[in-house]
């Protein structure tokens, strides 16, 4: 777990404490290399893990006399990412977790909760870090004894759509990610995703759990033929109930755009110069800039590595921070 302490303006004109932790599954405790969580101990129950502010469920069933993984999630550093199959149903196809580190989230069942704990409850979330399992990659591109091969010739598609529950009740608003996409009728942007990529949840606003639901375009008489399985990382909440938005307002900004693959502009109408930090979530400062009135202000992001940064803004009286993410 890390956490990432800012200073941010608040628009009554005080200030405030910000913070972000990231559950990045790193301090969780595994027997070894190449293993996965497993804990038959309450088959049924859920026997799931705290990571960062938030909590993962996970139920496992031994009535066949084999142990077996029902619904919810797991936490790996298993780096399988060739085989075949349910066997290898804890790896994911990027072979490592976000980033290089060794550990991840994996989740099993078309619909599984996140839920929030301590100081995030009630607020947003930034969002996580999402790629495929390896069993879900290699069935879709190849195709299995349940699942069809993906064809741009049928549009198929698996998505995730995630939802927020606030006060026990889900919200309408939603957020989807496409895992893999053959809708285009050009079939050469066709894509299965392998790598991890950002799916941002601030628009969801506050929340007390997440619900992520799997969708696919191949469905059988039984439901779902896709596995559904999906892999997570670095799941960043918001405890500081200060949103973007908040935070630019103080300094009347501009950051554009979000997200960014080369540069990222920034524009400010206030009357004196401000002072400008980019760092990454472990609090490095990876360069610092100043923004003079009336001027844009240009980042450059392209020879970062893809993720979340933040921004730092000061402009020697107040501090306000903004959230960018490199694609």
């Amino acid at each position: 777990m890390r956490k990432i302490f800012m200073l941010s303006a608040a628009l009554l004109g005080g200030v405030a404490a910000s913070a972000q932790t990231v559950a990045d599954f790193d301090s969780l405790t595994l027997p070894g290399s190449d293993t996965a969580y497993v804990n038959y101990s309450a088959p049924g129950t859920d026997v799931g893990f705290s990571s960062g502010l938030a909590y993962f469920p996970c139920v496992y069933d031994t009535a066949w006399g084999t142990s077996f993984w029902s619904g919810g999630f797991a936490y790996s550093n298993k780096t399988d990412s060739v085989t075949s199959g349910y066997l290898n149903a804890y790896a994911a196809k990027a072979g490592i977790g976000f980033a290089g580190s060794a550990q991840y989230a994996t989740a099993n069942g078309s619909e599984n909760i996140i839920r929030l704990t301590g100081a995030a409850l009630g607020h947003q979330a930034m969002g996580f870090y999402v790629t495929n399992s390896t069993y879900a990659y290699n069935s879709m591109r190849d195709g299995d004894a349940f699942a069809k091969k993906f064809r741009a010739a049928d549009s198929d598609y698996f998505r995730l759509d995630v939802f927020a529950y606030s006060g026990g009740v889900l919200k309408s608003d939603s957020v989807s990610f496409f895992l893999a996409d053959f809708r285009n009728s050009d079939s050469t942007k066709a894509y299965i995703v392998r790598d991890w990529e950002w799916v941002d949840l601030m628009k969801l606003g506050a929340a007390d759990s997440f619900l992520l639901r799997l969708v696919s375009s191949d469905v059988g008489t039984w439901g779902m033929n896709t596995p559904a399985s999906f892999c997570i990382d670095n799941f960043i909440t918001n405890e500081s109930g200060l949103n973007v938005k908040e935070q630019n307002a103080a300094f009347d900004l501009k950051v554009f755009p979000n997200p960014a693959t080369d540069f990222v502009f920034i524009e400010s109408s206030v009357t004196h110069k401000q002072h400008v930090q980019l760092s990454d979530l472990n609090g490095r400062v990876i360069a610092s800039y100043e923004l003079n009135p009336a001027q844009r202000l240009s980042v450059d992001m392209r020879s970062l590595q893809s993720g979340v940064y933040i921004l730092t803004f000061n402009d020697g009286t107040r501090t306000a921070s903004a959230r960018v993410v490199r694609q």
